[in-house]
């Protein structure tokens, strides 16, 4: 069932760069971990500005493939703290692990179908 609409995905799109700037900060990340927080939340503002909805600016990437996007960084943010070797460090896996799942659910929720409307 999709519940999400594509306004609704925007906000959260905002929400979730917002979070990765913060949690350096907040979650006091060490310095791969907040590098990589400082870059997602670049390249998610990016990708939102750029997508074919509500809160496009570009809109020169339609809104399916922005979910194909974040189909495949979800399990990814799950994957990193392991692979850049950062597992360890119990603050900064919880919240890739914790942003991966958030990301892997709102996708499995989001209309990316739906009528785009402004």
């Amino acid at each position: 069932m999709k519940v999400i609409s594509p306004r609704l995905h925007g906000y959260l799109d905002f929400l979730t760069v917002i979070l990765f700037l913060l949690a350096p900060a907040l979650l006091d990340l060490g310095q791969v971990p907040a590098m990589l927080a400082y870059g997602l939340a670049a390249v998610h503002l990016i990708v939102t500005l750029a997508s074919d909805f509500p809160f496009g600016v570009i809109k020169i990437i339609p809104f399916p493939i922005h979910g194909w996007i974040e189909r495949i960084v979800g399990p990814s943010l799950i994957a990193v703290p392991f692979i850049l070797g950062f597992a360890n460090e119990e603050i900064a896996r919880n919240f890739y692990i914790a942003a991966g799942l958030v990301i892997i659910i709102v996708g499995a929720l989001t209309d990316y179908q739906g009528t785009v409307k402004e």
